[in-house]
């Protein structure tokens, strides 16, 4: 049923004024950014009029149209790789009786707390050429295994990393499919496979696309794991190799970053265009209260053997981490041949301004987010002012800018623009921040607007008919009312940009400045970096896993207020 706003809810000059300032704000640190790369590879070199040569220059150039097509493959795989994971563990814990099951989801969504740059080392201790698993599969068959090389090591990472995006949203849409459905199917003689093929993955078909095509996405922007990995003919690769090794007037660049703009864009209409025009509801959610099938002995021990293996598989990367965090040596061996806490000194004494900086920077960002976001939810939900859904619209869209292609639009738009003293305003810390809030606006935003979607507007009405102004109302009665879901766009801005690269990697100028992404990534890159590279990532999976935990408390908080409020 529509809810029936009140006049003073409809339109107001105070909630005008605001629509313009988060429309500016979009529009100078989001719009502005992404057309200078837009105008720039369409333009000829040295400020000409109008062209497409750039583009055929990428098109005729072999480097360019290999590392599009690697990227491609790289992407593609890496949702096969992923879905091999994830399908497995979101099928066993939601649909049959599964001890630990919740354990299970927890321990899934591990990996999205690490960077997957960060795990790229330890993947190699561990899977490369000279790693544990080579060096036993060595002495006990004589063989070894290129787990990690060229793009097979980058599928295999990214698909450890981000096979959580399809277990999470799967997960989801396998608990909203009416059990009775399965069941029909079993008296019919469908079994096992056949099963989950003909009937549950095809109703969860919209999970799974979600989570897919924001795996592919990722990982086609992915700039510095490929890099560590020292595979460089990618295209988000390129284009930082390009900007950075020959200059931000390089058309090149640009060229790559609009091609990465439009991958992502494609992907993701393709995604919904998949779905279009289907219907996979079912006559009752969550399967109506059925109970979970059984499985027998023998069923069961392999599914414990394979979730234990696939478990074992997806968290390798923090264990490894964790040993080359305590390690002296770790080379030519299956584990360090001595433990130290040097690293963890090294880098709470020397590498501290990283951690400063980066609770600094993501501080920030996720209070800027939070008001943003917040405001613009409110917009959109309590108001009729025209073209507010632009707003929504806009907001969202940064999640189809790759972070590499904001940065380069951010030195392009403004490297030009001097302070007094002469200094650029990109080269200012706090365009870093403000990158970092345009990237993880939509977190914020989606929080906020669930939280306000399940306030009821009576209570504000109530306040205006009490002579409450409307500002007054909003200030009382609005914003304690959802403080639970605006803390959790907080905390969940905040963890996710305090392991932002992509962006930040081409947006330090000084060494002081940067955040702890960009330390970890520096670090990583020389052997004699790599104890105390480990140990800041431990470091940065405390920061996050607790920014992860207090997001929950939040969550639950905000629950705890509707229900009062009901």
């Amino acid at each position: 049923m529509a809810l029936a706003l009140s006049p003073s809810t409809i339109r107001s000059p105070g909630a005008a004024l605001v629509a313009l300032g988060i429309a500016a704000f979009l529009v100078l640190f989001l719009v502005v950014p992404v057309a200078a790369v837009v105008y720039v590879a369409f333009t000829e070199k040295g400020g000409g009029g109008f062209t497409l040569v750039n583009f055929l220059d990428f098109a005729n150039t072999d480097l360019f149209v290999r590392s599009f097509w690697n990227s491609m493959y790289v992407s593609a795989m890496t949702v096969v790789g992923a879905s091999v994971l994830a399908l497995p563990l979101a099928y066993l814990t939601t649909r049959f009786e599964f001890r630990g099951s919740a354990l299970v989801q927890t321990l899934g969504f591990l990996p999205l707390i690490m960077p997957p740059f960060v795990g790229a080392v330890a993947m190699q201790l561990l899977f490369g050429r000279n790693g544990t698993v080579n060096l036993l599969l060595d002495d006990w068959f004589g063989v070894k295994v290129g787990f990690m090389e060229g793009l097979n090591g980058v599928i295999f990472l990214q698909a450890i990393h981000y096979f959580p995006f399809i277990l999470v949203n799967l997960s989801a849409a396998l608990r909203n499919i009416d059990r009775s459905m399965e069941e029909a199917a079993q008296n019919l003689g469908s079994q096992g496979l056949r099963l989950f093929r003909r009937i549950a993955l095809p109703l969860a078909l919209p999970g799974y696309v979600a989570g897919a095509s924001l795996v592919f996405v990722k990982v086609f922007d992915d700039v510095a794991s490929p890099l560590l990995l020292n595979v460089k003919e990618m295209m988000a690769p390129q284009a930082y190799l390009r900007i950075t090794s020959i200059g931000i007037d390089d058309p090149m660049g640009y060229v790559i970053a609009v091609v990465l703009i439009v991958i992502a864009v494609v992907t993701m209409w393709i995604s919904a265009r998949a779905l279009k025009n289907r219907d996979y509801a079912t006559t009752q959610r969550g399967g109506g209260g059925l109970a979970r099938r059984k499985l027998s002995p023998r069923q069961s021990a392999l599914a414990y053997v394979l979730v234990l293996f696939l478990l074992a598989l997806v968290l390798a990367p923090h264990v490894g981490l964790l040993l080359l965090s305590f390690a002296t040596i770790w080379s030519f061996s299956p584990l360090p041949d001595a433990y130290t806490l040097a690293h963890y000194a090294r880098v709470l004494g020397d590498s501290s301004v990283y951690i400063g900086n980066t609770i600094l920077y993501s501080g920030l960002a996720a209070a800027i987010d939070v008001v943003l976001g917040g405001a613009i939810a409110y917009l959109v939900l309590r108001t009729r002012l025209p073209a507010r859904g632009a707003l929504d619209w806009g907001a969202g869209a940064a999640l189809a800018v790759p972070g590499v292609v904001l940065g380069i639009g951010y030195l392009r738009a403004f490297y030009g623009v001097k302070l007094p003293d002469g200094t650029p305003l990109a080269a200012l810390w706090i365009m870093i921040v403000l990158a970092l809030a345009i990237r993880r606006l939509p977190y914020a935003l989606r929080a906020a607007y669930a939280a306000l979607q399940q306030l009821s507007i009576t209570l504000e009405e109530a306040a205006e008919n009490l002579g409450a102004t409307k500002s007054r109302t909003v200030r009382r009665i609005v914003v304690p009312l959802i403080t639970g879901g605006l803390l959790a766009g907080f905390v969940t801005s905040f963890a996710t940009a305090a392991v932002e690269l992509s962006a930040v990697l081409m947006l330090v100028q000084n060494n002081s400045d940067a955040p702890l992404s960009y330390g970890l990534y520096v670090l990583m890159q020389t052997p004699a970096g790599r104890g105390p590279g480990a140990a800041m990532g431990v470091i940065a999976v405390i920061i996050v896993a607790a920014c992860m935990a207090l997001s929950q408390i939040a969550a639950g908080r905000a629950q705890r207020s509707r229900e009062m409020e009901i």
